[in-house]
């Protein structure tokens, strides 16, 4: 099962990697999104995806957007349609 790991450097960065090796101990599948130059990560996941480093007030909405391409990109695999939600409405409504 592959895990995917939003290892950008931040406050909790030492914390995310220390749970990157966690995950490699038990031979689990590693797709981290990660700043550009970052060595310690791209030794250990299996993929990486890399963004520019940016103040961290705007890295949310930089992991933000290779997440959505790897669901979006799932969900055709899957051969769900994505452009047909089901049960919005619902979630929506109830609380």
């Amino acid at each position: 099962m592959p895990t995917v790991v939003i290892a950008t450097k931040t406050e909790h960065y030492e914390k995310v990697v220390s749970n990157i090796q966690e995950i490699k101990a038990r031979e689990g599948k590693i797709i981290a999104i990660v700043n550009e130059g970052d060595t310690a990560v791209i030794e250990l996941a299996d993929h990486i995806i890399e963004i520019p480093e940016v103040d961290e007030r705007l890295s949310p909405i930089l992991t933000t957007i290779p997440l959505q391409l790897i669901s979006y990109h799932i969900a055709v695999m899957r051969g769900c349609h994505v452009d047909q939600p089901r049960n919005l409405a619902k979630s929506v409504t109830v609380e």
